[in-house]
């Protein structure tokens, strides 16, 4: 099981799923103005609040800070803020201090980012080392520990959503991780076909288009057709 929600192998790609995912690339590529419809988009489609709290969260590993701090903006304009809930999220994965919670974090990380790589997590982890092994660090640490490992929101939509911000931005190299990623942690492929397709009107269609080829390269879209 997940992370804060159904096994991915049978995660529906239903209307509150798809809502999440236009909003994730809407918060990578899209304007205030955008993100705000995304936001109403979600709420209509009754896509659960705690599940936008994380996406708008986890989005500062893939957009940065600017466009994470005003999604969070918009999102408390529409939402309101509840004090208790706020509190009791932001604390985490970790109950203790300092190395404690370094730790914890270290041991989600490793697990989360081996289930997102699958066979390639060792390649990856000396790929990173090489370029820096701060990054390295940080990457298991802060992204895949204090960040990707978080309840609230499942594997499998953390990644259909990181999909959707690699798309927006036309981040070629890190969709293709992910997009290995989406299998690797569970999702069907017709969940991954459903939810590129949603990107439609919503990502600049050159990137749309590179993504949807490179995803049938992936083994996804067309896999059928060519047996």
């Amino acid at each position: 099981m997940i992370r804060g929600g159904a096994d991915a192998a049978t995660l529906p790609f239903d209307g509150a799923t798809r809502a999440l995912v236009r909003l994730a690339a809407r918060i990578a590529g899209g304007s205030e103005l955008d993100v705000r419809d995304g936001l109403r988009e979600a709420r209509d489609a009754d896509t659960p609040p705690a599940w936008v709290e994380e996406l708008i969260l986890q989005s500062y590993l893939f957009c940065g800070f600017p466009r994470t701090l005003n999604a969070a903006r918009e999102w408390r304009r529409l939402a309101g803020r509840n004090e208790d809930e706020v509190e009791a999220k932001g604390r985490g994965l970790g109950g203790g201090t300092g190395d404690e919670v370094v730790g914890d974090f270290t041991v989600a990380g490793e697990a989360t980012c081996a289930r997102v790589y699958g066979k390639f997590y060792e390649r990856l982890r000396h790929n990173i080392v090489e370029l820096h092994p701060e990054l390295d660090r940080w990457m298991i640490v802060e992204g895949y520990g204090k960040v990707l490992s978080r309840p609230g929101l499942d594997l499998g939509r953390r990644e259909l959503c990181i999909v959707a911000a690699c798309v927006a931005s036309g981040q070629d190299r890190q969709l293709h991780s992910h997009l290995h990623g989406a299998r690797n942690v569970g999702v069907a492929d017709e969940v991954v076909d459903a939810a590129i397709d949603s990107l439609e009107g919503t990502v600049d269609a050159a990137n749309l288009e590179r993504a949807k080829m490179m995803w049938g390269k992936v083994g996804g879209r067309g896999r059928g057709a060519e047996g």
